[in-house]
């Protein structure tokens, strides 16, 4: 009981009721004072349902629960309800400090009610997406609770974009992203990747951690930068405080951030005690990746490989014009890997045995001879290969000579733990197909230790 009443009562100095959630994403609340505060809403709170489902693995894998519990009329918590769902908080098994305030309290209260049909899809999304983060997390040893930040950053949508600019799952500014290593060009945007961008989200939050020591303060620097938390702590002039001693001293926006993250968190754990059903979750087929030899389109890749636009995008949400370029990572379906391989030289504009679909020389810029018209399908500009020009000198031609006997040579390496045959094509300079050809490999499966030839 000691442990609750510290709960309850040591989290603000002021003490604050909410008196109303206005429509434009903030909540409105006023001191005991009458002093009016406005708190704005985490992104991730601002999605309706309708926006929620129109998400591809959403609206594909997740249905009604049969047993959907219809919204319960919206209350105050009662003081012994207050007991309860602090009890429950210091269940959770965590080191971040979660405590129950009025602004805590509100936060669980819009999500328990307002919001309750929005958690049923992010509770079924949570399937998809939970071991990524917590793999992520794993390997920085954090606290696996932060695995709900994308709840509040982005609903748990790899397509979301902020106001500010913000994307994907962890919401990751530009320069904030492309400093933890993440690739953001006029093609590939790795923010909006789960994988990568988890892993970006671990190193930068390992980082915040090892810079403020205190939890509270690396998720509030998470979502306003570190300069502003170290201002904040200057300026209350409390350099040693936690997230509540320096709440008047943040930015708005800010304000909001750690009572939602702690509400995130209490109602992903305790839903069932809200009458919240998750929304039945059928988890996507099987995928691989490949890595792709040319620069290729996802027009290209639907036409041959029994594989939908949509189903391409969901799984690489990382491509901006969907265009996968030379070199990149492809992820597909398992059931559409071999129709790739199989029709691996048609999708980058080759003929059987590597001879450009397009003769060298034979089109002139601009211009499409009647020959290739009639022969071969048109191509886009990222379907085409790249051609050198036919005219040698002496020196170009014995080198030539010399590279050919070179690559008539055979070469094999050797298989390391991890390796898969998109990973040694890429390494090699050569493709799965390939691969397979060459050390008649019906499948996929490799081991350690297996000698792999790669020409």
């Amino acid at each position: 009981m000691k442990k609750q009443a510290i709960l309850l009562t040591a989290a603000l100095a002021v003490s604050l009721s909410v008196t109303a959630q206005e429509p434009n994403g903030v909540l409105v609340v006023e001191e005991d004072s009458g002093r009016t505060e406005v708190i704005a809403l985490p992104e991730g709170m601002n999605v309706t349902d309708s926006e929620l489902m129109d998400d591809y693995n959403n609206r594909t894998n997740l249905t009604e629960a049969a047993d959907q519990v219809p919204p319960a009329p919206q209350q105050d918590i009662l003081s012994s309800e207050d007991l309860l769902i602090i009890d429950r908080l210091s269940r959770i098994p965590t080191t971040i400090y979660m405590p129950l305030n009025d602004i805590t309290r509100t936060f669980i209260n819009t999500y328990s009610n307002r919001m309750r049909h929005s958690v049923a899809i992010m509770l079924g999304a949570s399937n998809f997406y939970m071991p990524i983060f917590e793999e992520a997390l794993e390997r920085y040893e954090l606290p696996l609770e932060l695995r709900y930040l994308p709840v509040i950053e982005s609903a748990l949508r790899p397509s979301a974009t902020s106001h500010a600019g913000a994307a994907g799952l962890w919401q990751f500014m530009p320069a904030t992203g492309k400093r933890y290593g993440l690739e953001i060009n006029t093609l590939v945007d790795e923010r909006r990747d789960p994988i990568k961008s988890s892993e970006a989200a671990a190193h930068f939050l390992s980082d915040l951690y090892n810079m403020f020591g205190d939890w509270s303060l690396a998720i509030a620097a998470y979502n306003c930068g570190e300069y502003n938390v170290q201002k904040a702590l200057l300026r209350s002039g409390n350099r040693d405080g936690d997230f509540w001693s320096i709440y008047n001293y943040l930015p708005h926006e800010t304000r909001g951030y750690v009572p939602a993250f702690i509400a995130a968190n209490y109602i992903m754990t305790y839903y069932c005690e809200h009458g919240i059903t998750p929304m039945q979750a059928t988890l996507p087929a099987e995928s691989d990746t490949v890595v792709v030899a040319q620069d290729v389109s996802f027009a290209k890749i639907t036409s041959l490989c029994n594989v939908t636009m949509d189903e391409l995008r969901v799984l690489n949400p990382q491509y901006r014009r969907d265009i996968v370029p030379r070199d990149y990572v492809l992820r597909l379906p398992a059931q559409a890997i071999e129709a790739f391989v199989l029709n691996e030289d048609s999708l980058y504009g080759f003929r059987r045995g590597g001879r450009p679909a397009i003769e060298p020389g034979s089109v002139s810029i601009g211009l499409t001879t009647t020959e290739e018209s009639a022969s071969e399908p048109q191509t886009s500009y990222y379907d085409r290969p790249t051609y050198t020009s036919s005219k040698k000198n002496s020196r170009s031609t014995r080198s030539s000579r010399k590279n050919s006997r070179r690559r008539n040579q055979t070469r094999s390496v050797s298989v390391k733990s991890g390796d898969s045959l998109s990973a040694i094509a890429r390494r090699n300079g050569t493709t799965v197909s390939n691969l397979r050809r060459l050390n008649n490999i019906k499948g996929s499966t490799i081991h350690p230790g297996q000698k792999i030839r790669v020409k």
